[in-house]
Order: C-alpha cells, then sequence, then structure tokens
C-alpha cells in the first residue's frame, strides 16, 4: 500500500470519525433542547394549575379561570407535540371538563378566610404570579391587548382586596373584644387599600360601607356600649364581597 493511499484512507477514516462525533453531539443537543422544552412547558402547566386551585374561590372570575385553563391546554399541546412521557392526555380531558363547567356555570366556588398575615402574603404572592402569566401571554400574542388589559387590572383590585381582607379579619376581631379604637384603625387600613381601586365601583362600594361601619363603631366608643351580639351588615356583606350578585348590583357605578 502506497503513502498516498494510506494518506487517504487516514483521511477517511478521521472525516468520518468527525461525522461521527457531530451527529452525535447534534443528537445531544436535540435530546438536551427537547428535554428542557418538555420540563418547561410541564412548569408552565403546572403553575397554572396551581394558581387555579390555590387561588381563593372566591376571587377567580370566570375570565381568569378560563385564562388558566387556556395556558394549561397550551402546555398539554407542546407538551403532545413533544411526545413527552407525561400524564398529557388525562390533563387534557381534566382541563375540558372543567372548562366545560366553567361555561355552563357548575363549577363550584369556595371562599377562603384570609385571617392572617401569612395568608395575605401568600395570596398575594399567587397574585402576583398570575399577573406576571398575563402579561406573558400578552407579550407571547397568545391573549389580546383589551383581554390582558381587563384581567391585569382586575389582579390588581384582588391584591388590594387580599390587603383588606385581613384588616377586616382583624377589625372584626377587635370588635369582639370592644377594642373599638383598634377596630377604627383596622377598618380605616382596609377602606385605605380598597381606595387603591378608585376606578372599581366595587371597591369604591365597599369604602362607603367601611366609612358607615367605623361611624357606628365610634359611637359605641363614644357612648362606652359594649358590641352587638352577632355579625354586623358590613360582616355579612364582606363575606360575600366578590360572590354575590345583590352585592355587585348595589356597587354598579353607585357614586
Amino acid at each position: 500500500m502506497d503513502t498516498t493511499t494510506i494518506v487517504l484512507l487516514l483521511a477517511a477514516i478521521v472525516t468520518v470519525s468527525i461525522v461521527i462525533i457531530v451527529l452525535s453531539q447534534m443528537r445531544e443537543r436535540a435530546r438536551i433542547e427537547r428535554a428542557r422544552k418538555i420540563t418547561a412547558q410541564e412548569d408552565a402547566y403546572n403553575r397554572a394549575n396551581r394558581l387555579l386551585t390555590e387561588i381563593p374561590g372566591q376571587y377567580l372570575t370566570a375570565d381568569l379561570k378560563l385564562l388558566l385553563i387556556k395556558r394549561m391546554e397550551e402546555a398539554c399541546g407542546e407538551l403532545a407535540g413533544l411526545k413527552s412521557n407525561l400524564p398529557v392526555k388525562e390533563w387534557q380531558n381534566a382541563a375540558a371538563e372543567l372548562k366545560a363547567e366553567i361555561i355552563e356555570k357548575r363549577d363550584r366556588t369556595t371562599p377562603v378566610k384570609i385571617d392572617s398575615a401569612e395568608k395575605s402574603n401568600y395570596v398575594k404572592e399567587l397574585l402576583q404570579n398570575l399577573f406576571k402569566m398575563i402579561e406573558a401571554m400578552h407579550k407571547s400574542g397568545r391573549i389580546d391587548a383589551a383581554t390582558a388589559k381587563k384581567n391585569l387590572k382586575y389582579v390588581l383590585f384582588l391584591v388590594h382586596k387580599t390587603h383588606a381582607d385581613l384588616h377586616v379579619f382583624q377589625a372584626r376581631d377587635y370588635v369582639r373584644q370592644n377594642q373599638f379604637r383598634k377596630a377604627i384603625h383596622a377598618y380605616h387600613l382596609a377602606s385605605t387599600e380598597m381606595g387603591k381601586s378608585r376606578d372599581n365601583p366595587l371597591a369604591m362600594k365597599a369604602v362607603k360601607s367601611f366609612r358607615t361601619r367605623i361611624k357606628e363603631l365610634e359611637a359605641l366608643s363614644v357612648e362606652g356600649k359594649e358590641s352587638p351580639l352577632g355579625e354586623s351588615k358590613l360582616d355579612r356583606e364582606w363575606d360575600t364581597f366578590l360572590h354575590d350578585d345583590e352585592w355587585k348590583k348595589k356597587a354598579d357605578y353607585d357614586d
């Protein structure tokens, strides 16, 4: 075998080796990229599902629930295309069933009391994540500007409502202890929080109700009376603030 043949043979071996290495690296990069995409979509599904199940039921409107389900369905669609081993079909069926319940108004709402600073902060964190998710859906073109604006505005209102919930809970506790000055202060704080959503008629109705309750407590404080037994009208209304049609009717642009 002459020198030229040997050189050509060696060159061929080197070339084949390089091709094999390159193809192997490409396959590995493709495998890593696929795994990354699967993880990203699984995280997106889990985040949306977590927000749907952990944000207090009274906070989520049908529109917000459908937005979360839309994000879950999109993630499932991506995962199906990537042929992941996750139970995507089960997730899709569950999402479709829940979507139908919401559209047909058959879904159940379970109110959750915000009765501690820890719970208030946790719900606030969930709402902030919801805000970011809606922003991301808008930026990626999944929802239009009008839908994004409407829902982002409402989520901000819910953040203020969360803080007001805590102050109302504290105020009611102070009233039971006949500590009217502390209760009045707590209601003032609740009113301030709801006042941050001045363009929301429901929030403004709440502010007016807080002011009325403050006057009632100021009268009790001056007269030196004890708190009447039972809940006040405001307490009863506040407990159903976001899912009581009668309360909402009274709040509709009632200046």
